[in-house]
């Protein structure tokens, strides 16, 4: 048995709540509340640079997600601070250009250069921690394609082999050394 509802206040509360679904579906909230709440997400504090080649720029998206809306765009070579990752998706911030504001972006379009300045290279790791194995080393000021981050460690790859960077190895500007 359906019954109608009859009291303006209530049609008022339903519809309320119809428009807030609608809203949290459409714009990527209900995506970021599940993101926030999987127990693969990742803390990052490290800086990255947009390697995409695209002219209108790094699409900016509101969740982790391409079925996410676009919010905004970063030109190539732009610095991002990266503060969080699931999956192949990492939230950024505090774009050098373009976009201001805080979203998500595609990992493989970002990267980060080695440091080792005036050294022989910087050490590779197996995982976050200098107490790891080492499986490489990459020479200095050598760019390395970014796969993930956990806290300040970047997960890179170069020459087909991947492993971890310290942040003191790090350098997310493009064009300039982060002496």
């Amino acid at each position: 048995m359906i019954k109608k509802v009859k009291s303006p206040a209530s049609k008022l509360a339903i519809g309320l709540a119809f428009s807030c679904i609608s809203l949290m579906l459409n714009t990527g909230i209900a995506n970021q509340i599940a993101l926030a709440k999987s127990s693969n997400s990742q803390k990052c504090d490290i800086f990255a640079y947009v390697t995409d080649t695209d002219s209108q720029g790094l699409n900016v998206r509101s969740g982790a997600s391409t079925n996410n809306l676009i919010i905004g765009q970063i030109p190539i070579n732009e610095t991002v601070q990266v503060i969080g990752a699931v999956g192949d998706w990492v939230q950024i911030t505090n774009a050098s250009n373009g976009f201001q504001g805080t979203g998500w972006v595609f990992v493989p379009k970002l990267g980060l250069t080695t440091r080792g300045y005036g050294t022989n290279g910087v050490d590779l790791y197996t995982s976050s921690s200098q107490e790891s194995q080492k499986v490489g080393k990459i020479p200095a000021n050598t760019a390395v394609k970014l796969l993930g981050c956990q806290g300040d460690w970047a997960q890179v790859e170069y020459q087909n082999v991947k492993g971890w960077l310290t942040r003191e190895d790090q350098c997310g500007a493009a064009l300039t050394s982060c002496s």
